[in-house]
């Protein structure tokens, strides 16, 4: 390989130098895909893409569910976010609750590529937490118990639960992910669809286990969480800006962590859909 990769101490992630990812060559791309399913989650500092190059690097890991979008509490004017009753601010909010993007969505996400451009002098790190070791770690019973359990996923009810209704109309958030679908039936384990190796699919989005009371679904799904997100499994990133990562969203939870929100901090998303043959959700037609 023609660059560097350094295992982050967790059971997943690793830091990648010596790449510039603005000139990355077939070679090395082949190289990187293949640490990245080994690793599920690539760290390159110092990178510094523009938005435009964000987007092309993300593409190249496959089809676009969008190409960017900014997770950010300044506005388009660049206007500190000051309200708790702005929409944005309610996703940020939310998005400090562990979870998988697009569960809520007929096909969950393959990945996603995020960029720091401001970061706060402290706190606003991002966690993530291998859903692949979680289930390893498992004992039989709980694998027995749970091999078979599906459960809902939503948006609209993961931000309820933590207390934040969305606006009707006017909202300063696209919306994007509160549709009116039926919510996806997915199961509680999945075989990764690239490394063949069994995972969790669980997070703030799942509720509602079919068989299940309320109580008991829930009682079981924080626990799943609970489990989890204890090292070794877990890593948080500290940002500095131009930092660049790519994570596999098929295997590992992620979350923001909080923040002084009268500091700027504006980072860029960029979705990697997932592939309907094995990421729709069964429920789908």
């Amino acid at each position: 390989m023609n660059f560097n990769v350094k295992p982050v101490d967790a059971t997943f992630g690793a830091v990648v130098t010596g790449l510039d990812l603005k000139s990355l060559g077939e070679a090395d791309f082949s190289d990187l895909y293949a640490n990245w399913l080994q690793y599920s989650l690539l760290i390159f500092p110092a990178q510094h893409l523009t938005t435009k190059q964000q987007v092309a690097f993300a593409r190249r890991f496959g089809d676009m569910e969008f190409d960017l979008a900014p997770i950010s509490n300044v506005d388009a004017d660049g206007n500190l976010i000051k309200s708790n009753e702005n929409d944005m601010v309610k996703i940020l909010k939310g998005n400090m609750g562990w979870h998988q993007d697009s569960t809520y969505m007929p096909v969950q996400a393959k990945g996603a590529v995020f960029s720091a451009h401001v970061v706060p002098s402290e706190g606003g790190e991002t966690g993530w937490a291998d859903l692949t070791a979680t289930y390893e770690a498992l004992d039989q019973a709980t694998r027995d118990l749970i091999q078979d359990m599906k459960a809902y996923h939503s948006l609209h009810y993961s931000q309820q639960k933590m207390g934040f209704t969305q606006k009707k109309k006017d909202s300063e958030y696209s919306g994007y992910g509160l549709h009116d679908l039926e919510p996806p039936l997915r199961p509680l384990v999945k075989t990764h669809p690239e490394t063949g190796r069994p995972c969790l699919t669980i997070g703030r989005h799942a509720y509602g286990i079919p068989g299940l009371s309320e109580e008991k679904s829930e009682a079981l799904l924080e626990e799943l969480v609970d489990f989890t997100c204890q090292a070794p499994r877990i890593y948080h990133h500290h940002w500095e800006p131009g930092d660049v990562v790519i994570w596999d969203n098929r295997c590992l939870l992620h979350q923001a962590t909080p923040w002084d929100m009268n500091q700027p901090r504006i980072m860029y998303h960029s979705r990697i859909a997932g592939d309907p043959k094995s990421e729709l959700a069964p429920s789908q037609p």
